[in-house]
């Protein structure tokens, strides 16, 4: 996170002191980096170089238009999940041939909307998807091009919440099923299967998990080629983690691009990568302001104004995301804190530490690397309204998405 930097104790954004944002706009709220994306995105798109993919975002990590275009600035496309995210991308600027349509549940009104966009590819999850998407296209008269996501059955070193490519996982067909659907398609005839899709997880990064599915993927295109049915893309997904714990190291982009550059020699095929965490989670962070200070005998509690209903990801995976002073104190506590928020629910907790500089009531600390599965997992849990979004680059801060209002919510 190049664009936090302390001066004088203090804590800034680029050249922006946070404490001063802070006077100006109520905590909680989000700030993203625009800097920190387009430094995130060209280091993607050169460690990718030789194999020239298509760069699609997941939109469910970031949903904020604002950062949706920065993203379409540089050249990136969107991997959608919902009809909602499908007209926030294409309301964004981002062209339907730049995007692709995944999840396992989209219904006929989602596939038709699709249809009618002439996105990319529809990706199917199952028989069942594909025989509607079918019959979608035949009521609309239109040959449609779609992918089907393979289960691969690769277990990736990640949390289990997030894994998504093994067998015991709803998502995608198995090898074998594949090759059935494939063998009954002559029934199909208002769709054409024109990419291979696969996904096996979020933050991970081990490239060995990418490995075995490249080489999956590559057997199945020999057996594909020989019933004589080629495809023009492979989706390989996303998944790549980001460093969250000091010392933890970032996945290793450019060596994972020598792989697939690997793979691309020997395919020949167009590439298709499902981006999100990498591309925004440490673009964007929190700032939230302590409410009380309430001592224990075994420690000091941390009262924020930052709950798990906006940011969740503490509580439904046991995240953890470093909490920063705004403003250093040479003190330090004489025991151990926890940050917890306002939630009545003791998940509900932001992370233990010890020796940390001392915090008094109405002081500002910054929640890092929320920038992606942040804002978009929020809710309205216990009546809190939706907290305000704002993004910031060398030169200007702009509010992006404004804080929700109680009455728009009763």
């Amino acid at each position: 996170m190049d664009y936090l930097k302390t001066k004088n104790k203090k804590l800034f954004i680029n050249n922006f002191d946070l404490k001063k944002i802070a006077k100006k706009h109520k905590t909680p709220f989000y700030i993203y980096s625009a800097d920190q994306i387009k430094k995130n995105i060209k280091l993607v798109q050169s460690s990718l170089k030789k194999s020239n993919p298509l760069i699609c975002y997941a939109v469910k990590a970031n949903s904020n238009i604002q950062v949706i275009r920065e993203l379409k600035k540089n050249n990136v496309g969107a991997d959608v999940v919902s009809a909602g995210e499908l007209k926030l991308a294409l309301k964004a600027g981002i062209s339907p041939k730049k995007i692709v349509f995944s999840g396992v549940g989209k219904t006929e009104g989602e596939i038709k909307f699709a249809i009618q966009k002439g996105i990319l590819s529809i990706n199917a999850e199952s028989e069942s998807e594909i025989l509607s998407i079918n019959k979608i296209s035949k009521k609309l008269n239109k040959i449609v091009k779609i992918g089907i996501r393979i289960n691969p059955d690769v277990k990736a070193k990640t949390n289990k919440k997030i894994a998504t490519g093994t067998k015991v996982n709803k998502f995608g067909v198995s090898v074998s099923d594949f090759f059935q659907i494939l063998n009954s398609k002559k029934n199909l005839r208002n769709i054409k299967i024109h990419l291979l899709s696969v996904h096996i997880g979020s933050q991970i990064k081990d490239i060995g998990a990418y490995k075995k599915v490249m080489k999956l993927i590559s057997k199945l295109l020999l057996k594909l080629g020989k019933t004589n049915h080629e495809v023009d893309y492979v989706d390989l997904g996303g998944g790549m983690g980001i460093p969250y714990f000091k010392g933890d190291k970032n996945f290793d982009f450019k060596q994972f691009g020598k792989e697939v550059a690997k793979f691309y020699e020997k395919q020949k095929v167009k590439i298709i990568f499902e981006i999100g965490r990498f591309l925004t989670g440490n673009a964007g962070i929190i700032i939230s302001k302590v409410i009380y200070v309430k001592k224990t005998r075994e420690k000091y509690f941390i009262i924020i104004d930052t709950g798990m209903n906006d940011m969740a990801r503490s509580a439904i995976y046991e995240a953890f995301h470093e909490i920063l002073p705004v403003e250093k104190n040479s003190k330090k506590f004489n025991k151990k804190i926890e940050f917890v928020g306002p939630i009545c629910e003791s998940s509900d907790t932001f992370g233990i530490y010890k020796n940390y500089s001392v915090l008094k009531e109405g002081d500002l600390v910054c929640i890092t690397n929320c920038g992606a599965y942040g804002r978009t997992l929020s809710s309205n849990y216990n009546m809190r309204p939706l907290i305000e979004e704002i993004i910031v680059d060398k030169k200007k801060l702009k509010s992006v998405r404004k804080r929700q209002k109680i009455e728009n919510i009763i």
